[in-house]
């Protein structure tokens, strides 16, 4: 594996990790807490990644279409235990990204077939950005890895103005004058720090 390969893959994982800390972090009464995605309560957000976990294996590694995977992953996911479920769908997806060859194949997405390392990539700048959603829902520390904001705002920089356009993000926001990194990156996708 390139090394290129190894560093997305460490990438990944590190988003990952960080997404799944918060996860333990929720309190039993934080599940139905309102969360900076305005439409979303602390477990529709978790849901939200679970789901994206859940859809790794079957396209990276089974090279399945999302056709073929149809509604498996529609409905309450995240089952009576949420955190054992994002456990579960989160070691599923790490392995999936880490068998030998597979961020050299092609997943097939809704919008055309495209690169697993792009996939991957894509998939550390949303547990990223979320890690932050979940943070603030939770009151737990929203400072992200500058390592992993960078990755996110190198991978999303590019397309970020279409991201309002699409009904799935807020608009973006202007950040104050002298914004770090991590708050261009949250203002890019419509959060106000």
């Amino acid at each position: 594996m390139s090394t290129k390969g190894e560093t997305l893959l460490r990438r990944h994982g590190k988003a990952l990790d960080l997404f799944t800390e918060r996860v333990h972090g929720v309190g039993q009464e934080q599940w139905g807490a309102s969360t900076p995605c305005t439409e979303w309560t602390v477990r529709d957000l978790v849901r939200h990644l679970l789901v994206e976990q859940l859809w790794v294996p079957p396209l990276v590694r089974d090279g399945a279409t999302m056709e073929e995977v149809g509604d498996a992953f529609e409905g309450d996911v995240t089952g009576p235990d949420p955190v054992a479920s994002w456990d579960t769908a989160a070691d599923a997806a790490r392995a999936a990204f880490a068998e030998s060859g597979a961020l050299d194949r092609m997943v097939h997405l809704s919008y055309g077939d495209t690169p697993a390392r792009a996939y991957c990539a894509q998939m550390v700048t949303d547990l990223v950005v979320h890690s932050w959603d979940l943070s603030r829902a939770i009151g737990a520390d929203e400072r992200l890895p500058d390592d992993l904001v960078a990755a996110a705002l190198h991978e999303v920089r590019p397309y970020a103005s279409d991201l309002g356009k699409s009904g799935l993000f807020a608009p973006a926001v202007e950040p104050p004058p002298g914004a770090d990194e991590q708050t261009k990156l949250l203002s890019l996708l419509g959060r106000t720090p």
